[in-house]
């Protein structure tokens, strides 16, 4: 059952109106382990004419929240308008701020992600992470704070991502140049990234 699972999840303010979204469309909802890629998923698999979105458990309940909004929207896009649409084009957009309105009060979200949830919602993005100021506001909200973004840390400084060791060498525009320290390759991760910054060198 959705209900005990949207219950666990979300904040308690925005349960029913979330199981009132998947009562109308009746899609398939799971919760998932974490995933380094992704925040949530939408699927819609065409010989079962069935749907599916999942949402990783490891998120804290406003982020979960704003994750499961998300992917009804393309749900509902995918309804409306099939593939023949950018998969963040306008109509998503438009549905996205349309689902987000009933949440949107300080009832379900604390006034910091209130005020950033407005300024992203201008324009709405591929995905929340895109979005610093919103990242940071969620991320707040999270078990762990022993993390730092990216975009917080120097250059030249050592940390870790994904359970590999890089150096920061420059910034080009949203991501940084990195360097793994064991392969010496460079990588492009986004400044949004949550890393653990490394208070001795490596070397």
């Amino acid at each position: 059952m959705i209900l005990p699972l949207l219950e666990k999840h979300i904040p308690s303010h925005s349960v029913s109106y979330c199981y009132s979204l998947w009562n109308n469309f009746k899609f398939n909802f799971q919760v998932t382990k974490k995933r380094a890629t992704k925040l949530g998923d939408y699927r819609y698999y065409i010989a079962e004419e069935s749907h599916t979105i999942t949402v990783n458990g490891d998120l804290n309940k406003f982020t979960f929240l704003v994750t499961f909004l998300h992917e009804v929207a393309h749900l509902n896009v995918q309804l409306q308008y099939g593939n023949n649409i950018k998969p963040h084009g306008e109509e998503w957009k438009n549905e996205f701020k349309k689902l987000l309105v009933p949440v949107m009060n300080e009832e379900t979200f604390p006034s910091g992600i209130l005020q950033a949830l407005k300024v992203y919602l201008v324009n709405p993005k591929a995905s929340s992470c895109s979005d610093i100021n919103l990242l940071k506001a969620l991320s707040e909200h999270d078990a762990k704070k022993d993390l730092m973004f990216l975009s917080e840390i120097g250059k030249g400084a050592t940390f870790c991502f994904n359970k590999k060791y890089f150096i920061k060498e420059s910034i080009k525009r949203t991501r940084a140049i990195c360097k793994e320290v064991k392969t010496g390759r460079r990588f492009y991760i986004p400044e949004a990234a949550q890393v653990e910054l490394l208070q001795m060198s490596l070397f």
